[in-house]
């Protein structure tokens, strides 16, 4: 299994969609998929049309057991998605409580690597959407990963969040055997904006040795695919974003991990 983790600490960047984007496009290629939603306020949950605040089995379950996963458990929680290929492991709002229970327990940074092992066999990939803030869940999901997604959406504010995440990226990776590579994506780029060519400009020349060179463009298609629930490669093969984040998907693939299991 390869674990990918898609994250920023900042908001509307476009991580739940650059997640279930390229893990439809890993399904349509005949890969097991199983996306992780770690993050509260559950887009990806309800992308796939579970309502995070009703659900009542979602990942919270795996963080109540002291540090460790009962055997089992992160299948029972396995829901089925619009894609017969790629799986869904839930978020729900009463996530957002597990910071505040953190810190009376031990061994929480290794939870969604030690339930992703569980699944190992049964995926060929994991791509964990992550919450937009440092702390636990952030924490399992740059832990139990192989590569890093930070999508960056190309307008000033976001590069001040990307240079916060690079931050703590370099903070995880003091804890970890070998360095997370990562990987920058320009996000809801439009040629038509200064906005969009000034930051594109500050990527590419503040971070060109980890900086997709590409970017992916805004396209109304990627809404009107989240709206009908199904994964943009289903909705509209042929759209302009579901062209780039393909060349993205190459790009990542080019990457050879090397398997890690918890």
């Amino acid at each position: 299994m390869r674990v990918w983790a898609v994250a920023n600490q900042k908001g509307g960047v476009g991580k739940t969609t650059t997640s279930v984007a390229l893990a439809g496009l890993l399904a349509d290629a005949g890969k097991r998929v199983v996306v992780v939603d770690l993050d509260p306020h559950g887009s990806m949950t309800s992308y796939f049309g579970q309502d995070p605040d009703s659900l009542e089995h979602s990942v919270f379950e795996l963080f109540q057991h002291q540090g460790s996963v009962p055997e089992g458990l992160p299948r029972q929680l396995l829901l089925p998605t619009s894609h017969e290929r790629i799986s869904l492991l839930p978020s729900s709002t009463v996530l957002a409580t597990l910071e505040r229970q953190s810190p009376g327990q031990n061994g929480l940074g290794l939870v969604v690597a030690k339930s992703l092992t569980q699944l190992w066999q049964d995926y060929d990939h994991a791509i964990i959407d992550s919450p937009p803030l440092l702390g636990v869940l952030m924490v399992n999901a740059l832990a139990a990963s192989q590569q890093l997604v930070i999508p960056v959406q190309t307008e000033f504010l976001a590069v001040k969040g990307l240079e916060r995440m690079v931050s703590t990226l370099a903070m995880i990776n003091r804890s970890r055997k070998q360095a997370l590579p990562y990987t920058i994506v320009p996000t809801l780029f439009d040629r038509r904006t200064q906005a969009s060519m000034n930051t594109l400009k500050v990527l590419r020349q503040g971070y060109e040795a980890n900086l997709w060179q590409a970017f992916i463009p805004v396209d109304t298609r990627l809404r009107d695919a989240s709206r009908a629930g199904l994964v943009p490669s289903q909705f509209d093969s042929g759209s302009r974003a579901v062209i780039a984040y393909r060349a993205l998907l190459k790009h990542l693939l080019a990457y050879q991990a090397t398997p890690q299991v918890a």
